[in-house]
This record gives structure tokens, C-alpha cells and sequence, in this order.
């Protein structure tokens, strides 16, 4: 690389490095460290947990963030030498417009200063130029204040070039005129803030007479700029499902007066043509582009926030507590092939399975109830788990009678609780659930995940596919290419913040530690089926394909909890042995003593600013480690409320305005939250419901897994729904 380009490059970098501090209004130096760490390979769960004084503890989210601000800069960096590339070969290429390239902050300027030089197919203007008529279009862009426009025209009448009339020549320059006008940057910028500004969308039904799910957008309109992503989403599927007519509205003679006042300088002979070849411009090219252009910036917006949600959703699903010590039966419910029953043991191994019929239309409920009786005696069975698809409330209700007559006989202390079986189908079918029970049937492999994701959601919910389990709006509607990046990263977060147990985490659990991928993840179980559980994490660095690299990103995330090194249980990352051999040495104490309470009060006692640089480390650091060694194995879920058990169902009819209940928060959207209270179908609570205060957006107040007491507002018994608020009504 010659040196010009190589400077060229580096002031290139500073300036995306200072722009991206600038957006997220962070320091120069925290986003250049973080930017250097990302380009030398380095996760980002590594970067936040095990760099923090490097970055100045830059959390995930902001680093996330800075990757994907430097993905967008450094892309639009590439288009703009790729554009001055392409317009300098037909040797048009100006300085004024080097500068402008170069300038520019958005891909869509760059586009529109590219957009008079780009290749078209063939078009109005093009044809006008072929038949010789651009001298006469640039004749009336000097707008002359005397003469005859006709009869300059006439000047390019040529029958073998298709110009027969004067009119005809005179159409063919304005034809010209207005494709420059079309492509003009400034104007189209002007146009398209204008239409977001001033416009408004309109849709109405195709057949109103049609019944849908989208009979409130059959006659309605809201200015662009408030049409919230929710509503955008659902218009675009009603237009997409050929429901809808959609169209944007602008004040369009406005539109008009200001093209006017960047073409037409005064008074001319050739005025009147120009105002005419304004309004063809606008209405044959300029519209239709930046109606597709506005259209589709709202989408991406409402795309970016829906997958925002999602993610959110995601994440805090996939942290819901862990049920541990249970026997659980799970039961994947249906009607005509019957209810698949699975008990797994305290550690998620399968004990058994079978298949039952209670609901209709067999109704063999005395088989039933002797089938759940004969493997909840014979495994000691504490807790049941119901998928909530098809025939679970019907199987909840058998399951509800049979807990009621098992604690009257036997003093048996049986609870149950329905959980989303959402991408336990995709996950049964997949080659995973094949690998790992070969002998069993589809549906009995998801009544095996129904009881595990109880035991532990993380572990079993990674098997699946993110955007299968189905907690957000409007999933399928988004860019599936952006969704899945953006839910791996939250999958890969969920699994970094908790840590997993490489002696019994499957290769899908693996395969989202920092650093590590699907083949890496497979050798690492192969490697402990063959050699036995790992005792060190050092041995992970003789697993095939794990390098240094690797092994330095992953190891921390890494535990082993019955290992020769009990810091291997920890989130301290090997790096830091030392200071914590030096620590210990400080207070006259030994590593076999961290499980000691004694120890953990001393610990806790510790001034991690005063101590640091005795220590040599980093202040951050050293809080991190004094934490760890105060909760060995600590998995930071526990902290969180645990799921709401039932022993009796509850029905619709039962409810009237005003009871209590306390329920679980199974979904977040941008109106409102749902909340199981055990009926067949989650009550909403409307974001108006939520709180005495105001709520910008319901994430702010509640999360998926939430246990809250709600109150019955008002119930829908034809269409099955109830509305809930979370607002006392006996408080004032």
C-alpha cells in the first residue's frame, strides 16, 4: 500500500472512531480501544467481562453498538471510493463533486450524488438523447428572455431520428430536463425530509365488506412521522396479503413551488415549460422513488424496533430461573394422537416415556389418570409441566383433578405449570433431537423438552432456532437476516452472563460460548465422552481446534464445578490466578479455604480501589474476581424470581371486574404486556394499564418471566379475552 493511501486510510479511521464516539456520546479513547480489540478477533462477552480497563468498562450493549456502527461507516467508506471509481472511468468526476462524495454521512446521499451518473435501462430521457435533443434541453435551461421555443425546436425536427413535429423535440428535451431534476441530490433530499415531515399515509380495505384482522386501517390515515412500527408492520401485511391499498399524501403543490425555486430563475419564455416539466418530474419519477424510499426507511425503523423487542423478549426468557433438584413430568398435550409424557430427573436425564389419552375424543381418563399415577409413584414426581399448545387447558384440567385426587390419598405434594412450548416442534424434527434420542418419536422428544425447559430454559432453549420461540410481534415480517443476528447475539450474551458447565453442556450450549463454533463445540464433547470429565480448564486447551485464541476467549465462560482448581468454578478468568494467589497471600489464606464463610466476610471487607495496585490490577478487575470468590458457582438466574406453581385451574367464567390475581408475564409488545393468570388465553394489560405514571413503552415497567399482581378490568367471554391493569383500584 502506497503511502498516500495508507495515511488516507489511517485519517479515515479516526475520523469513523470520532464519529461513533460522537453518535454515542462516548470518549475518543473507549471507542479506539474497543474498535482495536474487535479488529484483533476479540469477542465481545470477552471485551466486557475480561477487558474492562482497556475499554473503561464499556458494557455489551455498547459494544455491540461500536460493531455495528463500524460495519455501517466502514461500508460507506468502501461505497464512496466505489462510486468516485465508477464516475471518474467516464471522466466526470469533479473535485466539488470528490468533496461532496466524501462528505457525505449516509449511504442514501452517497446514492443520490451517484444516482445522475449510475448506468439506467433504457428511459424517456436516454431515448431523447439518442435522437440528439440534449443541446435543445440545455438551450432552455439558459431560460432565454426573448425568442420562440418552437421555433428553436424546430431546429431538431428529423424524421430518420423519430423528432417528426417541433412538439415532439421540444417533449424529448423535457423528457431530458426532467430526469435531471429527478437525479438532482439537493432536490431529492429536500423531497424525501419533506414527505416525512408533511406527509401522511393513507390505507384503505380493497373489499370493505371483507372481514379481517385489519378492519381499522379500511379508512385511516396518520402523519408518517407518528406512525409507530407496530402499526407500519401491520400495514405492510395487510397490503402484502391484498387487504390494503397504501399511499402516501403530500402537499404537492408546496412540493411544486420548491422545485420552482431551485430550476426557474425568473421570468423567461420558456417558464411555463419548465413548470410543466417540474410537475412531470415529480409526479413520473421523483414520487414513486421516494415513496418507495420513505416506505421503506419506515420499514427498516419498524423492522429495527420490532427485532429490538424480540431480542429483549428473548433475552429475558432465556435467563427465567432454573427449577433445580425436581423430577419432572413433562406432558406435550393433544387431542386425537393424545397426551406424550415424559419424566426426566433432577440432572434432565429421561427416565421414561409414554402416551396417554384424556382429551377428547377419547376421553380415556381413568387410563390416564393410573398411567401419570403409575410414574409419579414410581419417580417421585414433584412437578408436572403442560405445553400450552393444542388441548392444554383440557389437559390442564384433568391434570388439575388428578393433583386434587392424588394429595387427598396420598398426602403427595404435586404441582404443575404450563409453559410456551413455542419451537419444542422445530426442535423435536431437527437432527439435534434425532442425535440425541434416536428411539424416540417427534412428539415424545418435545414432551422431553417441555420438562427440561423448566429445569433449566437456558440449556434447553438454545437448542432451538431464536427466532422459533416466538416472543416478540411481527417475527415474520422483519429482514430474517438481521433477526438472527441480532438473537444469536442475544443467545450468545444469555450464555456468557451465566457461564455453563462443560462437563454436562451440550454442544448446542457450546457452540454460543465466546470464541467457540459448532465443530469446536462438537470436539469438546467428544473429547469428554472419550477422556471423562474435565478436571482442569487447562485441559480445554487439548481439545482439537481449540487454539490459544480460542481458548483465551472461552475459558472464562467456562466452569468446572467439581475440578482440582475451585477458581475453575468461577467467572475469574485464568489470566488472573496470580492475583488471586496474591490476594490470598495478602490475607494469610489459602485456596481451599474460598468455601469458608469466614473467608467470604473477610473478602467482602475488602476496599477494591485501596488494594488494586498493591495487587497489581485493575480496579474493575479486582471487584470482579472479589465477587467471585464471595459466590462460587453462583448462577446470577437464581437471583430472579421463581415461576408461579398451580395446583387447581382457573376459568374465564370464574373472573369478574375487579378480582386480584398474580400472574406471569409471557410476552411484551409495544402496546401492552400479556400475563398468564391461568386461563386458556394470557389477559393484556394495555400499556395505559401498566402504571399510575407514564410509560414510554412497556419494557420499562415489565419483563417476560415477571411475576405481578394484576386486576380484572373487564372480561370478553364470545371472543375469550380479558383485560387486565396493573393499577391498584383500591389505592387512590
Amino acid at each position: 500500500m502506497c503511502q498516500e493511501r495508507w495515511n488516507y486510510v489511517v485519517e479515515t479511521e479516526g475520523q469513523i472512531v470520532k464519529q461513533i464516539a460522537a453518535e454515542l456520546s462516548l470518549p475518543v479513547g473507549k471507542v479506539k480501544t474497543a474498535v482495536g480489540l474487535l479488529d484483533e478477533g476479540n469477542t465481545i462477552p470477552f471485551i466486557a467481562r475480561y477487558r474492562k480497563e482497556m475499554t473503561g468498562e464499556l458494557d455489551e450493549n455498547q459494544l455491540r453498538d461500536i460493531e455495528e456502527r463500524l460495519r455501517y461507516l466502514r461500508g460507506l467508506e468502501e461505497r464512496k471510493q466505489e462510486v468516485i471509481r465508477l464516475i471518474d472511468e467516464q471522466g466526470k468526476l469533479t473535485d466539488e463533486l470528490r468533496g461532496a462524495i466524501l462528505a457525505s454521512t449516509k449511504l442514501q446521499e452517497v446514492e443520490d450524488l451517484y444516482r445522475p451518473y449510475k448506468q439506467k435501462r433504457k428511459t424517456r430521457a436516454s431515448v431523447a438523447k439518442e435522437r440528439g435533443l440534449e443541446p435543445l434541453a440545455d438551450w432552455i435551461m439558459t431560460q432565454p428572455k426573448s425568442g420562440d421555443a418552437i421555433s428553436e425546436a424546430a431546429k431538431y425536427i428529423d424524421e430518420e431520428k423519430s423528432v417528426p413535429t417541433a412538439e415532439d423535440a421540444l417533449q424529448g428535451a423535457m423528457d431530458i430536463i426532467a430526469e435531471s431534476i429527478a437525479d438532482n441530490a439537493k432536490i431529492r433530499s429536500w423531497i424525501r425530509k419533506f414527505t416525512f415531515d408533511q406527509g401522511i399515509v393513507q390505507t384503505e380495505a380493497k373489499d370493505a365488506e371483507q372481514e379481517s384482522v385489519y378492519e381499522m386501517y379500511y379508512a385511516y390515515q396518520e402523519p408518517i412521522r407518528k406512525l409507530p412500527p407496530h402499526r407500519t408492520l401491520a400495514i405492510n401485511r395487510g397490503e402484502r396479503e391484498d387487504v390494503l391499498k397504501v399511499k402516501l399524501v403530500v402537499p404537492t403543490d408546496r412540493v411544486h413551488d420548491w422545485i420552482g425555486g431551485q430550476v426557474i430563475k425568473g421570468v423567461s419564455i420558456v417558464s411555463d415549460l419548465l413548470r410543466t416539466t417540474i410537475e412531470d418530474a415529480y409526479k413520473r419519477l421523483i414520487e414513486p422513488s421516494i415513496d418507495r424510499e420513505v416506505r421503506g426507511e419506515l420499514t427498516e425503523k419498524a423492522e429495527t424496533h420490532a427485532i429490538a423487542i424480540f431480542a429483549e423478549n428473548l433475552r429475558n426468557l432465556l435467563l427465567q430461573p432454573p427449577v433445580k433438584g425436581k423430577v419432572v413430568l413433562g406432558v406435550d398435550p393433544a387431542y386425537r394422537t393424545g397426551c406424550k409424557l415424559s419424566v426426566v430427573d433432577e440432572t434432565g436425564k429421561m427416565l421414561e416415556v409414554a402416551v396417554t389419552y384424556p382429551t377428547p375424543p377419547a376421553n380415556k381418563v381413568v387410563e390416564a389418570k393410573n398411567k401419570f399415577h403409575t410414574l409419579v409413584d414410581k419417580y417421585d414426581v414433584e412437578l408436572i409441566v403442560i405445553g400450552n399448545g393444542t388441548a392444554s387447558r383440557e389437559t390442564e384440567q384433568f391434570v388439575a383433578e388428578f393433583i386434587k385426587e392424588e394429595q387427598a390419598s396420598s398426602r403427595r405434594h404435586l404441582q404443575y405449570l404450563i409453559v410456551s412450548e413455542a419451537g419444542a416442534s422445530v426442535y423435536s424434527a431437527s437432527k439435534l433431537a434425532q442425535e440425541e434420542f434416536p428411539d424416540l418419536d417427534v412428539a415424545e422428544r418435545s414432551a422431553v423438552s417441555i420438562a427440561r425447559r423448566l429445569q433449566d430454559p437456558l440449556a434447553e432453549l438454545v437448542k432451538i432456532e431464536p427466532k422459533a420461540i416466538g416472543v416478540g410481534q411481527y417475527q415474520h415480517d422483519v429482514s430474517q437476516k438481521h433477526l438472527e443476528g441480532s438473537l444469536t447475539a442475544v443467545v450468545e450474551s444469555a450464555v456468557n452472563h451465566v457461564g455453563v458447565d462443560v462437563n454436562t453442556a451440550s454442544a448446542a450450549l457450546l457452540s454460543y460460548v465466546a470464541g467457540i463454533n459448532a465443530t469446536i463445540a462438537r470436539n469438546i464433547v467428544a473429547y469428554r465422552e472419550e477422556n471423562g470429565k474435565f478436571k482442569k480448564r487447562a485441559q480445554l486447551q487439548k481439545v482439537p481446534r481449540l487454539g490459544a485464541k480460542t481458548y483465551e476467549q472461552c475459558v472464562g465462560f467456562m466452569r468446572i464445578s467439581e475440578g482440582t482448581d475451585p477458581l475453575d468454578n468461577t467467572p475469574i478468568h485464568p489470566e488472573s490466578y496470580e492475583v488471586v494467589d496474591r490476594l490470598l497471600s495478602e490475607l494469610g489464606a489459602s485456596p481451599k479455604e474460598l468455601a469458608s464463610q469466614l473467608l467470604r466476610e473477610r473478602l467482602a471487607a475488602l476496599e477494591p480501589a485501596a488494594l488494586a495496585d498493591k495487587l497489581s490490577v485493575g480496579v474493575p478487575t479486582l471487584k470482579d474476581i472479589l465477587d467471585a470468590l464471595q459466590r462460587p458457582g453462583r448462577d446470577p438466574r437464581e437471583e430472579l424470581s421463581p415461576p408461579i406453581f398451580r395446583t387447581d385451574v382457573l376459568q374465564i367464567e370464574d373472573l369478574a371486574p375487579g378480582m386480584e390475581l398474580h400472574g406471569t408475564v409471557r410476552n411484551v409488545i409495544d402496546f401492552g404486556a400479556f400475563v398468564d393468570i391461568g386461563i386458556k388465553n394470557d389477559g393484556l394489560v394495555h400499556i395505559s394499564q401498566l402504571s399510575n405514571s407514564y410509560v414510554k413503552h412497556p419494557m420499562d415497567v415489565v419483563s417476560i418471566g415477571d411475576t405481578v399482581k394484576v386486576w380484572v378490568l373487564s372480561v370478553d367471554l364470545k371472543k375469550g379475552r380479558v383485560s387486565l391493569t396493573m393499577k391498584d383500584p383500591h389505592r387512590s
